[in-house]
């Protein structure tokens, strides 16, 4: 993550020459202990994607049960929506990351995007308004989700030995609030009304805000303006600077309810053809290419000179590209499958899965909301475990390279789909199955995904070239949009060649995975030692 915004403190200045004195013992005690804690802004910046995260996953977790079931949505439609919302959702922080780098600065970024959702999860409870909802929750996380790991990334300095350590508490804050929101908002949702459930989203959305600005102070002066000079106690917002704020939420709001004709237009052309959608799916994803690559050759201008700048791609930097390129083709088939999630998973916990018990002489009903907390809760569980693992595998004579991990967790995200077409087919003649096969299925999945999904971002920032690290990254996130709208309309294109959607995911993740597999030779020698 950038840190070009920070300023350094007294622990983060490069050690004095050797003529100078030494520390006393107290100096040197309090040296360690600043070098071995971790920032105070970290936490505030835990809580406040904790609460944010817990909007996002407490309105994903019942968005297509609303549309299914309140307004009354024909499924395929509502998985197409859930899918382009989705997608649009890794699409957008392309176009956040860039206004923040150039113009805004990642704080006002993070307050622009953290209030535009916080109206669109309100919004949500009004069915009329659901298409403009949609849209400030797309705006508004695209101004947010980079940004504010981008001010994480400010709170250390270069070589800062605490930095791994920051990112995996800040990585707990997601899950966290990921595990607790669908056991919120859905049951609200569900129980009380839906509208209850994203006004519950909304709140918490609120809360991750006040949580925001309240912990400005602890931030090291990271993610203030590009032109800002000033030092760490100067580094916090002014009135002017929330009038802009104010001034860009209310022109994204305006711009909204302007085209709210046009989102409803949009919508019907996804529900009548997906065509113009994937149209509309490339030509925002050759945008976002391009303002990263803008973006990186700014920075590359302010930071090399013109010989650097025009120095043609090396046979080891195109073999580089190569892999994470080839890579991003077979991870796109893995986030497909694995998104399907909130979608036709979601709808098979709601319509295929017994979930009436009774405890205590009462009967009781499992929202089908509930089955989206298995995966934060497995990966707050084994994610160190697999920590530990990696660090022991990697250092022994049985170490796996990356590529053949990444094939590990696609092999078994298919493995997770035999079980789930195993369960589809004995609920086939409307009875209901055990809840059991999907808490094996999303277990399944989930080890599968961190088997994929760290070792990949990792991958990515080890074989770019530093000139196009932004942009590859950006390709990077942008196949899990792509990955996010096909998981919307499988299920529908599939029906029409008369396939079924389970047993096509198990053969498009197994493939993918043994393809992968086979080509890690070729991969590895391609990565000449930088992964």
């Amino acid at each position: 993550m950038s840190s070009e915004n920070s300023t350094p403190t007294p622990s983060q200045t490069p050690s004095e020459p050797a003529s100078t004195p030494s520390p006393t013992p107290e100096a040197a005690t309090e040296n360690r202990q600043l070098e071995t804690k971790q920032p105070k802004g970290l936490y505030w910046l835990f809580g406040a994607e904790a609460w944010e995260r817990f909007s996002y996953y407490g309105m994903r977790a019942i968005l297509v049960l609303y549309l299914v079931n309140q307004l009354e949505y024909e499924r395929q439609n509502a998985l197409a929506l859930y899918g382009v919302y989705t997608g649009l959702v890794y699409l957008t922080p392309l176009i956040g990351g860039y206004l923040s780098d150039r113009f805004l600065g990642a704080r006002k970024a993070v307050i622009i995007g953290g209030c535009t959702m916080a109206l669109g999860e309100l919004l949500l409870a009004i069915p009329s308004l659901l298409y403009p909802a949609l849209a400030l929750l797309i705006l508004g996380n695209g101004f947010f989700k980079p940004n504010i790991s981008n001010i994480v990334g400010g709170l250390y300095h270069e070589n800062d030995p605490r930095r791994d350590g920051g990112f995996t508490i800040f990585y707990m804050g997601i899950n966290l609030g990921a595990f607790f929101s669908p056991l919120v908002c859905g049951t609200l949702g569900q129980s009380f009304g839906w509208g209850w459930g994203f006004v519950a989203a909304g709140i918490g959305m609120i809360i991750g805000q006040i949580i925001f600005n309240l912990g400005q102070s602890r931030f090291n002066g990271a993610g203030m303006p590009p032109n800002f000079k000033g030092t760490v106690e100067e580094a916090h917002l002014h009135t002017k600077d929330y009038l802009e704020v104010a001034g860009w939420i209310g022109g994204i709001i305006v711009l909204t309810f302007l085209s709210h004709g046009l989102w409803q237009q949009a919508g019907q052309a996804l529900f009548d053809s997906p065509l113009p959608l994937a149209v509309l799916f490339a030509v925002l994803i050759t945008l976002g290419l391009a303002a990263y690559a803008k973006k990186r050759d700014a920075q590359t201008k302010g930071e090399t000179d013109s010989v650097q700048e025009s120095q043609p791609l090396t046979i080891e930097e195109i073999h580089r590209l190569a892999v994470i390129v080839i890579l991003a083709f077979f991870v796109t088939f893995f986030w497909m499958g694995f998104e399907q999630a909130g979608g036709t998973m979601t709808l098979f916990a709601e319509q295929q899965t017994q979930r009436e018990y009774f405890l205590n002489g009462e009967l009781f009903t499992i929202p089908a909301s509930w089955f989206q907390s298995i995966n934060p809760f497995v990966i707050c569980t084994f994610a160190p475990l697999f920590s530990i693992l990696w660090l022991k595998w990697d250092n022994s004579k049985y170490a796996i390279s990356v590529p053949a991990k990444m094939g590990i967790g696609m092999i078994i995200l298919g493995l997770g789909f035999i079980v789930m077409f195993i369960g589809s087919n004995l609920a086939a003649d409307g009875a209901k199955v055990s809840p059991m096969w999907l808490v094996s299925v999303y277990f399944l999945h989930t080890m599968g995904e961190l088997c994929l999904s760290p070792v990949g971002l990792s991958m990515v920032s080890k074989l770019s070239p530093q000139r196009f690290m932004s942009l590859m990254m950006g390709f990077w996130f942008l196949s899990s949009a792509a990955a996010n709208y096909c998981a919307g309309i499988l299920e529908h294109t599939l029906s029409r060649f008369h396939i079924d959607m389970w047993f096509f995911l198990i053969c498009s993740s197994l493939g993918a995975g043994v393809l992968v597999i086979l080509l890690t030779p070729l991969l590895k020698k391609w990565m000449h030692g930088k992964a």
